[in-house]
């Protein structure tokens, strides 16, 4: 006859013997868990930080091409520019903030609201802003300008140096003894109503160092380049990929914090030691 008892009742220590199942431990399904982290990267990009890249040399010598930032997207509220891809999921502009003169912020530019840009703000509501042989004035009065030292990057991937047109040759280009070529730029500490101070540069006489009295509209700014010669701002019209007027507060997407990391365009993929000789180590965690 077949034995038919459960092995569970054999009471030899050498029978092996059956226990209970234990329920399986439950695993987190992926695509709830990828879904949780899109929606914390999404939501951490649209209202706390992301990161924007600093792709020409208009806010120099503050910011150089290659520079990657922080900018935080609390400061002066938020709209549908600070969600991705500007989905329009939220009316108008909530928690509205006005920035400050002197603030480089981070904006959708006019007149197509599609591309990010970067720029100082210079004239808020109700201010006339002016240019004046180069120098700017804010209701009437001139903002000192002082002569510092000239400002120097070297050249790079990234960087060529400002060649005036017509130019025969470029007279900004310096190379230094030890063979390092740099382009050399005259720079100027300006300091605004409010205190704040911050470099801009020079270069020559060009056609926007004189402009007219621009009255800054209600809810509006007027932003500048540091780099007032090779900057399309607030000085030229709203025109796809050129000037941007006089620009909405509603563009703005965030103030600049810090620089996550610079890197002067050498870098090659498929030599990886070039990912550490192309960093510029000496501009990570500057802040603004």
């Amino acid at each position: 006859m077949t034995d038919t008892a459960p092995a569970a009742q054999a009471t030899d220590d050498n029978t092996p013997t059956t226990e209970p199942a234990k329920p399986a431990k439950k695993e987190e399904n992926f695509f709830v868990f990828l879904t949780k982290l899109v929606l914390l990267v999404v939501v951490f990009r649209s209202f706390i930080f992301a990161p924007f890249n600093i792709p020409s040399e208009s806010m120099l010598p503050r910011l150089e091409n290659g520079d990657y930032l922080l900018a935080a997207k609390w400061p002066f509220g938020f709209s549908s520019f600070s969600l991705p891809f500007s989905a329009p999921l939220i009316p108008g502009r909530i928690l509205a903030s006005q920035p400050s003169r002197g603030d480089v912020v981070i904006f959708k530019a006019p007149p197509t609201n599609e591309d990010d840009y970067i720029k100082r703000v210079i004239g808020l509501p109700g201010d006339q802003i002016q240019m004046v042989d180069g120098q700017l004035h804010i209701n009437g009065k001139p903002v000192p300008k002082v002569r510092v030292a000239n400002f120097e990057v070297a050249v790079s991937p990234n960087t060529h140096c400002y060649a005036p047109i017509f130019a025969v040759e470029n007279r900004y280009e310096v190379t230094k003894p030890d063979g390092t070529r740099v382009c050399s730029y005259p720079q100027f500490r300006e300091t605004l109503p409010n205190g704040k101070s911050y470099n801009v540069l020079d270069l020559e006489r060009t056609a926007q160092d004189n402009t007219p009295v621009y009255v800054v509209p209600e809810d509006s700014l007027f932003l500048m380049g540091d780099n007032r010669d090779n900057s399309l701002d607030s000085r030229f019209p709203a025109y796809p990929k050129q000037g941007i007027g006089l620009v909405p507060q509603a563009n703005l997407v965030g103030r600049a914090t810090i620089v996550m990391f610079s890197t002067d365009g050498s870098a090659e993929w498929i030599k990886p030691w070039t990912w550490f000789t192309a960093a510029r180590w000496n501009r990570i965690g500057g802040t603004f």
